[in-house]
Protein backbone atom coordinates (compact mmCIF):
# COMPACT_ATOMS: atom_id res chain seq x y z
CA UNK A 1 0.00 0.00 0.00
CA UNK A 2 1.40 3.33 -0.88
CA UNK A 3 1.61 6.31 1.49
CA UNK A 4 -0.86 8.15 -1.55
CA UNK A 5 -3.07 5.35 -0.98
CA UNK A 6 -3.24 5.69 3.01
CA UNK A 7 -3.26 8.96 3.20
CA UNK A 8 -6.46 9.02 0.56
CA UNK A 9 -8.08 5.94 2.62
CA UNK A 10 -7.35 7.61 6.11
CA UNK A 11 -9.57 10.95 4.61
CA UNK A 12 -12.32 8.71 3.49
CA UNK A 13 -13.18 7.24 6.62
CA UNK A 14 -12.78 10.61 8.37
CA UNK A 15 -9.77 10.18 10.11
CA UNK A 16 -7.13 13.02 9.05
CA UNK A 17 -3.29 11.83 8.77
CA UNK A 18 -2.56 15.37 11.11
CA UNK A 19 -5.56 14.84 13.48
CA UNK A 20 -4.96 13.98 16.76
CA UNK A 21 -7.40 10.53 16.97
CA UNK A 22 -5.92 9.46 13.42
CA UNK A 23 -2.56 10.20 15.22
CA UNK A 24 -2.86 8.16 18.20
CA UNK A 25 -4.47 5.30 16.09
CA UNK A 26 -1.47 5.19 13.78
CA UNK A 27 1.38 5.91 16.80
CA UNK A 28 -0.40 3.69 19.29
CA UNK A 29 -3.90 2.52 19.04
CA UNK A 30 -2.98 0.03 16.92
CA UNK A 31 0.13 -1.15 18.73
CA UNK A 32 -1.88 -1.11 22.41
CA UNK A 33 -2.52 -5.43 22.63
CA UNK A 34 -5.55 -6.23 24.72
CA UNK A 35 -6.00 -10.17 26.52
CA UNK A 36 -9.49 -10.53 26.39
CA UNK A 37 -10.94 -13.56 28.57
CA UNK A 38 -14.23 -14.30 28.08
CA UNK A 39 -16.93 -17.76 29.27
CA UNK A 40 -18.49 -19.15 26.47
CA UNK A 41 -21.87 -20.95 26.90
CA UNK A 42 -22.00 -24.32 24.52
CA UNK A 43 -25.04 -25.90 24.10
CA UNK A 44 -24.70 -29.96 24.75
CA UNK A 45 -20.99 -29.59 25.94
CA UNK A 46 -19.89 -32.82 27.86
CA UNK A 47 -19.19 -31.69 31.76
CA UNK A 48 -16.52 -33.12 31.12
CA UNK A 49 -14.94 -30.22 28.76
CA UNK A 50 -16.37 -27.86 31.21
CA UNK A 51 -13.38 -25.45 31.52
CA UNK A 52 -11.68 -26.22 28.47
CA UNK A 53 -9.63 -23.20 27.18
CA UNK A 54 -8.90 -22.65 24.00
CA UNK A 55 -6.69 -19.79 22.96
CA UNK A 56 -7.73 -17.34 19.26
CA UNK A 57 -5.55 -15.43 17.58
CA UNK A 58 -6.59 -13.94 14.26
CA UNK A 59 -6.14 -11.50 11.48
CA UNK A 60 -2.43 -10.91 11.93
CA UNK A 61 -1.94 -8.95 8.36
CA UNK A 62 1.74 -9.34 8.74
CA UNK A 63 2.58 -6.15 6.30
CA UNK A 64 4.68 -2.88 6.16
CA UNK A 65 2.16 -2.10 8.86
CA UNK A 66 2.20 -5.17 11.15
CA UNK A 67 5.56 -6.11 12.61
CA UNK A 68 7.24 -9.03 13.21
CA UNK A 69 7.23 -7.75 16.61
CA UNK A 70 3.54 -7.04 17.07
CA UNK A 71 2.87 -10.67 15.90
CA UNK A 72 5.66 -12.26 18.13
CA UNK A 73 4.19 -10.21 20.69
CA UNK A 74 0.64 -11.46 20.27
CA UNK A 75 1.96 -15.08 20.33
CA UNK A 76 4.06 -14.60 23.51
CA UNK A 77 0.64 -13.07 25.73
CA UNK A 78 -1.39 -16.32 24.40
CA UNK A 79 1.11 -18.54 25.16
CA UNK A 80 1.89 -17.36 29.01
CA UNK A 81 -1.90 -18.32 29.20
CA UNK A 82 -1.29 -21.65 28.38
CA UNK A 83 -4.36 -22.58 26.69
CA UNK A 84 -5.44 -25.98 26.01
CA UNK A 85 -5.26 -25.44 22.39
CA UNK A 86 -4.92 -22.90 20.26
CA UNK A 87 -6.75 -21.48 17.19
CA UNK A 88 -5.14 -19.45 14.27
CA UNK A 89 -8.75 -17.44 12.37
CA UNK A 90 -6.66 -16.77 9.14
CA UNK A 91 -5.83 -13.53 7.33
CA UNK A 92 -2.21 -13.62 8.02
CA UNK A 93 -0.85 -11.45 5.18
CA UNK A 94 -2.64 -8.32 3.38
CA UNK A 95 -3.97 -9.40 -0.12
CA UNK A 96 -2.13 -12.32 -0.58
CA UNK A 97 1.36 -10.44 -0.12
CA UNK A 98 3.76 -13.23 -0.70
CA UNK A 99 6.80 -11.36 0.48
CA UNK A 100 5.09 -11.66 3.79
CA UNK A 101 3.84 -14.96 4.04
CA UNK A 102 7.07 -17.10 5.29
CA UNK A 103 7.89 -14.03 7.96
CA UNK A 104 4.25 -14.27 9.56
CA UNK A 105 3.92 -18.02 9.81
CA UNK A 106 7.77 -17.82 11.16
CA UNK A 107 6.42 -15.02 13.74
CA UNK A 108 3.65 -17.84 15.20
CA UNK A 109 5.68 -20.78 14.86
CA UNK A 110 7.08 -19.86 18.89
CA UNK A 111 2.69 -21.23 19.29
CA UNK A 112 2.29 -24.52 20.79
CA UNK A 113 -0.47 -26.09 22.96
CA UNK A 114 -1.44 -29.72 24.52
CA UNK A 115 -4.13 -30.17 21.95
CA UNK A 116 -2.31 -28.63 19.07
CA UNK A 117 -2.16 -25.18 17.21
CA UNK A 118 -4.58 -24.92 14.30
CA UNK A 119 -5.48 -22.74 11.55
CA UNK A 120 -8.56 -21.63 8.83
CA UNK A 121 -7.89 -19.06 6.62
CA UNK A 122 -8.68 -15.72 5.45
CA UNK A 123 -10.01 -14.01 2.49
CA UNK A 124 -6.75 -12.23 1.72
CA UNK A 125 -4.72 -15.71 2.40
CA UNK A 126 -3.67 -18.07 -0.56
CA UNK A 127 -4.90 -21.13 -1.38
CA UNK A 128 -1.23 -22.51 -1.63
CA UNK A 129 1.90 -21.07 -0.25
CA UNK A 130 0.22 -19.92 2.95
CA UNK A 131 -0.75 -23.11 4.33
CA UNK A 132 2.32 -24.72 3.61
CA UNK A 133 4.30 -22.32 5.25
CA UNK A 134 2.33 -22.81 8.63
CA UNK A 135 2.29 -26.63 7.84
CA UNK A 136 6.01 -26.44 7.84
CA UNK A 137 5.86 -24.88 11.43
CA UNK A 138 3.70 -27.48 12.58
CA UNK A 139 0.41 -25.43 12.64
CA UNK A 140 -2.02 -27.58 10.65
CA UNK A 141 -4.72 -25.95 8.41
CA UNK A 142 -8.25 -27.08 7.95
CA UNK A 143 -9.38 -26.31 4.63
CA UNK A 144 -13.28 -27.55 4.61
CA UNK A 145 -12.00 -29.79 6.54
CA UNK A 146 -12.47 -31.76 10.41
CA UNK A 147 -10.27 -33.12 12.87
CA UNK A 148 -11.14 -35.06 16.01
CA UNK A 149 -9.59 -34.91 19.01
CA UNK A 150 -9.63 -36.90 21.97
CA UNK A 151 -9.77 -34.35 25.40
CA UNK A 152 -10.25 -35.55 28.56
CA UNK A 153 -11.83 -38.81 27.26
CA UNK A 154 -14.47 -37.19 25.25
CA UNK A 155 -14.12 -36.46 21.44
CA UNK A 156 -13.94 -32.73 20.39
CA UNK A 157 -14.20 -31.99 16.65
CA UNK A 158 -12.73 -29.17 15.08
CA UNK A 159 -14.69 -28.23 11.63
CA UNK A 160 -12.92 -25.50 9.33
CA UNK A 161 -13.71 -24.12 6.56
CA UNK A 162 -12.77 -21.37 4.03
CA UNK A 163 -13.91 -18.05 3.67
CA UNK A 164 -15.83 -18.75 0.12
CA UNK A 165 -17.33 -21.66 2.07
CA UNK A 166 -21.21 -20.57 2.54
CA UNK A 167 -23.65 -22.32 2.66
CA UNK A 168 -25.42 -24.83 4.87
CA UNK A 169 -25.18 -27.36 1.91
CA UNK A 170 -21.47 -26.89 1.82
CA UNK A 171 -20.63 -26.85 5.43
CA UNK A 172 -23.40 -29.80 6.15
CA UNK A 173 -21.17 -32.67 4.45
CA UNK A 174 -18.46 -31.84 6.81
CA UNK A 175 -21.19 -32.53 9.71
CA UNK A 176 -21.48 -36.11 9.17
CA UNK A 177 -20.30 -38.40 11.89
CA UNK A 178 -19.32 -35.37 13.75
CA UNK A 179 -18.87 -35.49 17.55
CA UNK A 180 -21.37 -34.46 20.03
CA UNK A 181 -19.23 -31.68 20.86
CA UNK A 182 -17.65 -29.46 18.07
CA UNK A 183 -16.53 -26.24 16.91
CA UNK A 184 -16.99 -24.21 13.24
CA UNK A 185 -13.83 -22.16 12.66
CA UNK A 186 -14.81 -19.58 9.94
CA UNK A 187 -13.24 -16.62 9.58
CA UNK A 188 -16.45 -15.01 8.59
CA UNK A 189 -19.09 -14.11 11.28
CA UNK A 190 -21.53 -14.39 9.32
CA UNK A 191 -21.60 -18.22 8.88
CA UNK A 192 -23.65 -17.59 12.28
CA UNK A 193 -26.68 -18.41 10.50
CA UNK A 194 -25.48 -21.41 8.36
CA UNK A 195 -24.26 -22.73 12.04
CA UNK A 196 -27.18 -21.88 13.63
CA UNK A 197 -29.18 -23.81 11.09
CA UNK A 198 -27.04 -26.72 11.03
CA UNK A 199 -27.25 -27.44 15.05
CA UNK A 200 -23.52 -26.06 15.52
CA UNK A 201 -22.87 -24.96 19.23
CA UNK A 202 -19.71 -22.81 18.77
CA UNK A 203 -18.63 -20.67 16.12
CA UNK A 204 -14.94 -18.75 15.97
CA UNK A 205 -14.15 -16.07 13.79
CA UNK A 206 -12.46 -13.00 13.00
CA UNK A 207 -12.59 -10.99 10.03
CA UNK A 208 -13.91 -7.77 11.07
CA UNK A 209 -11.28 -6.12 13.13
CA UNK A 210 -13.92 -5.27 15.66
CA UNK A 211 -14.57 -2.80 13.17
CA UNK A 212 -10.91 -0.92 13.60
CA UNK A 213 -11.68 2.32 13.79
CA UNK A 214 -15.09 3.34 15.90
CA UNK A 215 -15.96 6.66 16.23
CA UNK A 216 -18.17 8.22 19.17
CA UNK A 217 -21.81 8.20 18.07
CA UNK A 218 -20.82 7.11 14.60
CA UNK A 219 -19.92 3.63 15.52
CA UNK A 220 -18.47 1.20 13.30
CA UNK A 221 -19.44 0.74 9.57
CA UNK A 222 -19.30 -2.87 10.17
CA UNK A 223 -22.03 -2.89 12.83
CA UNK A 224 -24.42 -2.87 9.46
CA UNK A 225 -23.04 -6.07 7.72
CA UNK A 226 -22.40 -8.72 10.41
CA UNK A 227 -24.24 -10.02 13.23
CA UNK A 228 -21.52 -9.66 15.25
CA UNK A 229 -19.02 -7.51 15.04
CA UNK A 230 -16.67 -8.53 18.17
CA UNK A 231 -16.78 -10.62 21.58
CA UNK A 232 -19.93 -13.02 22.20
CA UNK A 233 -23.02 -13.48 20.15
CA UNK A 234 -25.68 -15.80 20.25
CA UNK A 235 -28.10 -17.29 17.64
CA UNK A 236 -30.60 -20.10 18.88
CA UNK A 237 -28.50 -22.17 20.29
CA UNK A 238 -24.97 -21.36 18.38
CA UNK A 239 -22.80 -19.27 20.97
CA UNK A 240 -19.98 -17.21 18.54
CA UNK A 241 -16.70 -15.54 19.48
CA UNK A 242 -15.51 -13.09 17.04
CA UNK A 243 -12.13 -11.39 17.66
CA UNK A 244 -10.74 -7.77 17.27
CA UNK A 245 -7.71 -9.37 15.48
CA UNK A 246 -3.93 -8.46 16.04
CA UNK A 247 -3.60 -6.36 13.07
CA UNK A 248 -4.97 -3.41 10.66
CA UNK A 249 -5.95 -3.58 6.87
CA UNK A 250 -7.01 -0.68 4.67
CA UNK A 251 -5.59 1.78 7.06
CA UNK A 252 -2.63 1.46 9.83
CA UNK A 253 -5.19 2.65 12.42
CA UNK A 254 -6.93 1.53 15.48
CA UNK A 255 -9.57 3.90 17.19
CA UNK A 256 -11.19 2.70 20.09
CA UNK A 257 -10.71 -1.18 19.10
CA UNK A 258 -7.65 -2.18 20.37
CA UNK A 259 -5.61 -5.20 19.01
CA UNK A 260 -6.73 -8.66 20.81
CA UNK A 261 -5.68 -12.19 21.71
CA UNK A 262 -8.38 -14.42 23.36
CA UNK A 263 -8.92 -16.86 26.01
CA UNK A 264 -12.10 -18.08 26.04
CA UNK A 265 -13.30 -20.51 28.69
CA UNK A 266 -15.94 -23.22 27.51
CA UNK A 267 -18.91 -23.80 29.88
CA UNK A 268 -21.55 -26.63 29.41
CA UNK A 269 -24.80 -24.45 29.04
CA UNK A 270 -28.00 -25.61 31.17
Amino acid sequence: MTRRAVLQALAATGIGAITGTGAYGFLYGRHELDLTSATLPVAGLPQSLNGLRVGLLTDVHRSRWVSHEDVVRAAAVLMKERPDLIILGGDYVTYGDRQFVTPSAEALAGLSAPHGVWAILGNHDDDRDMPAALEDRHIEVLKDARTRLRVRGEDLDLIGIRFWTRRTSEIGPLLRGSARAKILLAHDPRRLFEAAALGIPLVLSGHTHGGQVVLPLVGSVATHKFPVVAGVGLRDKTTMFVSRGVGTVYVPVRVNCPPEVAVLTLQADA
